[in-house]
């Protein structure tokens, strides 16, 4: 069975332990809510330092936009 939580009163959920451990979410994480259909999918936001230097050597030129997209 899936790990469950109920919305309390004040829109709060919590997490459960489960799911925490395993993704190895801390206190103070930023998420994201993207909704997805009748639900939401939530991705924890990553930090500045994690993402320094993705893109290097990336072109500025020769990319793809969703608007040419079929």
């Amino acid at each position: 069975m899936p790990e469950t939580a109920t919305l309390s009163s004040k829109f709060q959920i919590s997490i459960p332990k489960a799911i925490r451990t395993a993704q190895h979410w801390e206190a103070g994480l930023t998420f994201a809510f993207i909704p997805k259909g009748a639900g939401v999918l939530l991705m924890p936001v990553p930090k500045r330092e994690a993402l320094h230097g993705i893109v290097r050597g990336a072109s500025a030129t020769g990319y793809r936009d969703r608007s040419d997209s079929i």
